[in-house]
């Protein structure tokens, strides 16, 4: 018994192929959306690649960006399929064509499905990427002097003014490394040198931050040395002021920001998923209506249209009998190389050939 049976008289088949053509050609547009919206979040992601850890979140983007590319392909296939199954003789170029096209649609809708699903996934792994990748950044912050780490001091305060956000998860972060390269310390200062003396691995550390860190609103000129040293500034109090800092850590800022992104990502990717889907069942209904017409004989006359021809355990019953029987014809081909199979009633028998 088919699986959803419809109805459709000539008129209904011509609408549905003129619909679908229309709808193909919008599909054509999703995937170029898909695939700009996934090089865009791809190039967002290289932008800030130092602050983040060995980890690479490059496949699940170039998941995005090949299958917006392949839409595009499929779609406008799809289009010219469906146009011609406005007249009986040009379907006929497409007969044998539609099926493996249907078939192979649908796999590449589970790989957009699979990659809009991974957008929500990231999450977790973002977060602890971001998080120690941060960590190294603030930790070769003075190292403006060594290949390979002179750029990491420029990254984090432009990541800092950019996103209005101080240290990794707020700005105490920074009283715990030294970020004030040694070559800028005066030695000749018995402070400095008490202060270097009195870490036991040697770092200056201070109650201070970058000047990165400072909140361009507050009214106030920005406090960025002796922040706790309450007797160090007038009129101030370190655990009661509102600091001219920035309150929120650049680890939460990037988070919430790259969540975002893929979270729109994510949500755009299923609703193409939905509309692609919904074009493939059209298709289908198409494709099973007109071969119907064909065994008719009459162009004009009704046909009916399903999703699938039998149930779906039949179906999924017929598909393992399929894949059995060709396991069976690929072992004897291993086991008897000399022998000749052949298919009578559809059973494989085997007819040995006598070498003289």
């Amino acid at each position: 018994m088919a699986v959803l049976r419809v109805k459709f008289t000539k008129g209904q088949r011509d609408k549905l192929a003129q619909m679908l053509w229309l709808l193909n050609w919008v599909s054509v547009m999703t995937g170029i959306i898909l695939f700009s919206l996934g090089l865009f979040v791809k190039v967002e992601f290289s932008k800030k690649e130092e602050l983040m850890a060995d980890r690479d979140f490059q496949p699940v983007l170039n998941l995005l960006i090949a299958v917006g590319l392949i839409a595009c392909i499929i779609n406008l296939l799809g289009g010219k399929i469906c146009y011609d199954c406005v007249d009986t003789n040009k379907f006929l170029r497409w007969k044998l064509l539609i099926l493996p096209y249907i078939i192979c649609s649908f796999f590449f809708t589970g790989c957009m499905l699979v990659g809009a699903l991974m957008c929500y996934s990231m999450q977790e792994e973002l977060q602890e990427s971001l998080a120690e990748g941060l960590r190294d950044v603030m930790r070769y912050y003075k190292d403006t002097d060594s290949p390979g780490r002179c750029f990491l001091k420029h990254t984090m305060d432009l990541l800092q003014i950019q996103f209005q956000c101080c240290g990794n998860r707020d700005h105490r972060d920074w009283f715990h490394i030294q970020w004030i390269s040694n070559r800028y310390l005066d030695m000749s200062k018995r402070e400095v040198v008490d202060r270097l003396h009195s870490n036991v691995e040697g770092k200056y550390l201070l109650d201070s931050v970058p000047f990165s860190c400072c909140n361009t609103n507050s009214p106030r000129p920005c406090i960025q040395y002796q922040i706790t040293n309450n007797s160090a500034h007038f009129n101030y109090d370190y655990l009661t002021e509102d600091l001219n800092l920035w309150k929120r850590g650049c680890h939460q800022a990037l988070v919430e920001y790259y969540t975002k992104l893929m979270h729109s990502t994510g949500s755009t990717g299923l609703l193409i998923w939905l509309f692609e889907l919904s074009i493939l069942t059209g298709v289908r209904y198409l494709q099973t209506a007109m071969e119907n017409v064909l065994r008719q004989g009459d162009p004009e006359s009704e046909s009916d249209g399903w999703l699938l021809e039998n149930s779906l355990v039949e179906t999924a019953r017929n598909n393992f009998n399929i894949l059995k029987n060709l396991g069976k014809i690929n072992q004897i081909d291993t086991i008897l190389p000399a022998g000749q199979l052949t298919m009578v009633n559809g059973r494989i028998q085997q007819s040995c050939i006598t070498v003289l």
